[in-house]
C-alpha cells in the first residue's frame, strides 16, 4: 500500500522515526542501521513496508531496498515476526546477514536476541538460495557523549531487553570503549546480551 514516505523528519531515535509528509506525521519502526543513516538528516526518504494485523498497523521504514529486501526476506520465514526481523537488521549489518545467510553460519544468527537453533536454521535453508542473487551496501557513522548511553540505554528497552541487564551491558561496553557511538554501544550491547 506504502511505498516509501518522503518528508521532514520531526522525531529520530534508534528504533524509529517520525516523518512528515504534507502535515501529516508517520511513525515507523526502523532499524539501527537506518537510524545510523537518517540522525543527522533533515528531510528523508524511507521505503515503507505496512503490516496490518487484527489489532494494530504497523509501518516499517528503511534506508535502502536492499535492507526492505532482506526485512520482506526474513518475516517471510517461519517464526519470524516484524520484531525480530527488525533486531537481526539492527544487530547485523546487510553484507554481514547476506554473509551469514551464504555461508550457512547458523551460530552468528543465534547471538541475536530471540533467535535459536531451529529459527537459525530455517532463516539459512529458506533465505540462502534468494541471498545468493542480491548484494548492496552499508552506511556506519558516529555520535558521542552522555546522551550515549540514554539513547542506547533506550534502544534496548524498546527491543525488549530487561533495565539491569542492558545497564550492565552498556557500562561494560563504555568501559572499554568511552567514546563509542551510540551505535557501537547498542551493536556491543547486543552480543553481550
Amino acid at each position: 500500500m506504502y511505498d516509501y514516505f518522503k518528508g521532514q523528519l520531526t522525531a529520530v531515535s534508534p528504533t524509529s522515526a517520525t516523518v512528515e509528509c504534507g502535515g501529516i506525521g508517520y511513525f515507523l519502526h526502523i532499524s539501527l542501521n537506518t537510524y545510523t543513516a537518517i540522525k543527522e538528516e533533515k528531510l528523508v526518504k524511507l521505503l515503507a513496508h505496512l503490516i496490518v494485523r487484527e489489532d494494530v498497523q504497523e509501518l516499517y521504514g528503511f534506508i535502502s531496498e536492499e535492507e526492505r529486501i532482506l526485512f520482506r526476506q526474513l518475516i517471510s520465514v517461519s517464526g519470524v515476526g516484524a520484531s525480530t526481523g527488525r533486531m537481526i537488521l539492527s544487530s547485523l549489518p546487510a553484507d554481514d546477514l547476506r554473509s551469514i545467510i551464504a555461508s550457512g553460519n547458523s551460530g552468528a544468527l543465534q547471538k541475536v536476541k530471540g533467535i535459536g537453533a531451529k529459527t537459525a536454521q530455517r532463516i539459512i535453508i529458506d533465505l540462502k538460495d534468494k541471498v545468493l542473487k542480491s548484494g548492496g551496501d552499508q552506511v556506519i557513522s558516529a555520535i558521542s557523549h552522555n546522551t550515549v548511553r540514554s539513547e542506547a540505554l533506550s534502544a534496548l528497552l524498546i527491543l525488549g531487553f530487561g533495565r539491569p541487564n542492558a545497564e550492565k551491558a552498556i557500562e561494560q561496553v563504555l568501559r572499554q570503549s568511552p567514546s563509542a557511538s551510540v551505535e557501537d554501544v547498542i551493536k556491543a550491547a547486543l552480543n553481550m546480551l
